[in-house]
């Protein structure tokens, strides 16, 4: 689930840098219900796809420098046992537990 918040979170403060339309780093923290620290982490994995973010201090907003496009996908698809085996190849799994790869290159289990 880690995952998928921290994807809602990219999107929505896309979407907020978009409309230039985030206030403060600490108005934006607290208009989405995360730490500045948190702020700062997002928005540097936005400029790691490449996107060019500056802030105006006299309009107190994020902006891009260059159109960028960001599209979040998600589809989830709930699968019985043996479906869950035959994807991964027969591989052992826990009881009620599977084995997700995270887009960001880490191994999670979720319950």
């Amino acid at each position: 689930m880690k995952t998928l918040k921290s994807l809602e979170r990219l999107q929505r403060l896309h979407d907020l840098i978009q409309t230039e339309s985030t206030g403060t780093p600490a108005e934006l923290a607290a208009q989405m219900d995360i730490s500045e620290r948190l702020v700062y982490n997002l928005i540097d994995m936005l400029k790691d796809f490449q996107a060019c973010i500056n802030y105006s201090r006299s309009r107190r907003t994020y902006f891009y420098e260059d159109d960028f496009v960001l599209k979040v996908n998600i589809s989830v698809t709930v699968m019985t046992q043996a479906e869950t085996r035959e994807v991964f190849a027969g591989a052992y799994y826990e009881e009620n537990e599977l084995l997700l790869h995270s887009l960001f290159g880490h191994r999670q289990y979720i319950c």
